[in-house]
C-alpha cells in the first residue's frame, strides 16, 4: 500500500469543504492509495501527473515509488487548478 504525501494547500482546501464534499474527496484519496490508476483517472499531457474527478472537484496526483503525492485539489470547472499546477513541473 502507498503512503500519502499531501501539500499544505491541499489540507487547507480540504478544511474549507462541507462535510459531504470532504468525505467524497477523502474517500477518493484513500481509494487512490489502494489503486493509483483507477479507470476514471487520466494522465495529464505535458505533466508527470494524473487526475481524477469527484463530483465538482479534481485531485491532481502522481506516484513516486511507494508514495502517492498530491500537490493540488481544486474545483473541476476552474482553470485555477491548471494555473497552479505549472509550479509543479
Amino acid at each position: 500500500m502507498l503512503t500519502l504525501d499531501i501539500t499544505h494547500d491541499c489540507l487547507k482546501f480540504l478544511r474549507s469543504l462541507d462535510a459531504k464534499q470532504f468525505r467524497q474527496v477523502v474517500t477518493t484519496l484513500f481509494r487512490l492509495l489502494q489503486d493509483p490508476a483507477p479507470q476514471d483517472s487520466a494522465a495529464l499531457s505535458g505533466y508527470p501527473f494524473r487526475r481524477v474527478d469527484i463530483g465538482e472537484y479534481r485531485i491532481i496526483y502522481r506516484v513516486d515509488g511507494e508514495v502517492l503525492r498530491v500537490p493540488l485539489i481544486g474545483r473541476r470547472n476552474d482553470d485555477d487548478v491548471y494555473r497552479r499546477l505549472r509550479r509543479f513541473r
